[in-house]
C-alpha cells in the first residue's frame, strides 16, 4: 500500500549508494557561502544581539537583512508600575548597532511616556495591538510604526514574550519572531 505523495518507486535508504546520492543532492541544493560572507553575517548578528543561527534563518527566509528590532513592553520586562527598562535589558539594547529599536507598549503603559523614559534606548514607540484588534488592524498598527521610521515591515524582527506577540510577526508580515528569553540570554 502506498501513501499519499509516494510516487510508487523504491524507497531511498540511508546507507549505500542511495544514501550517498541523497546526501549529495541535498548538499548541492544548499549554497556554499564564501568565508568572508559568513564572517560578515556573524558580525551583523552580533550587532543585532542575536545568535547567528537565528540571524541566518531569518536571512534565508526573507532574503534581506534585519534593520529593525520591535520589542514588546513584556519582552523588556516593563509593567504598569515600571516604565523604565531594567538595567540588564537596557545594557543589551545599548549594544544594538546599525538597527532601529522599536517598542510596542501594552496598556496601561502609555507609549509616549514609555518612549520619554527610555529615549536613549528606544527610537520609537507605539501602543501595542490588543486581543480586540483583528489581523488587519494589527497589521495597520505595525505598518504605521515601521512607516514612520522608514523601515519595511519584512526587515523587522519581533522580540516578544507572549503568543500574542509572536502572532504580530505573521499579522504584520515581519521578518520573524524571537522569544525574549532567547534574545536577552544570547551573547
Amino acid at each position: 500500500m502506498t501513501l499519499i505523495g509516494h510516487n510508487g518507486g523504491p524507497g531511498i535508504g540511508n546507507t549505500g549508494w542511495h544514501g550517498y546520492a541523497w546526501r549529495r543532492a541535498r548538499a548541492d541544493l544548499v549554497p556554499t557561502l564564501p568565508l568572508e560572507v559568513v564572517r560578515m553575517r556573524v558580525r551583523r548578528a552580533k550587532e543585532l544581539g542575536i545568535d547567528y543561527k537565528s540571524y541566518a534563518s531569518i536571512r534565508a527566509a526573507t532574503g534581506r537583512d534585519v534593520i529593525a528590532l520591535l520589542f514588546s513592553s513584556n519582552a523588556l520586562k516593563c509593567g504598569p508600575k515600571l516604565a523604565a527598562v531594567p538595567e540588564a535589558e537596557a545594557t543589551k539594547l545599548r549594544g544594538v548597532a546599525r538597527a532601529e529599536r522599536l517598542a510596542a507598549v501594552h496598556r496601561p503603559l502609555d507609549a509616549r511616556s514609555f518612549h520619554g523614559a527610555n529615549a536613549a534606548l528606544i527610537d520609537s514607540a507605539m501602543q501595542a495591538p490588543t486581543l480586540a484588534d483583528g489581523w488587519s488592524a494589527t497589521r495597520e498598527k505595525l505598518a504605521d510604526l515601521t512607516a514612520r521610521r522608514g523601515v519595511p515591515t519584512d526587515a523587522v524582527l519581533v522580540v516578544g514574550a507572549t503568543m500574542l506577540e509572536a502572532e504580530w510577526s505573521v499579522a504584520g508580515r515581519m521578518a520573524g519572531y524571537l522569544p525574549a528569553e532567547r534574545y536577552f540570554t544570547t551573547l
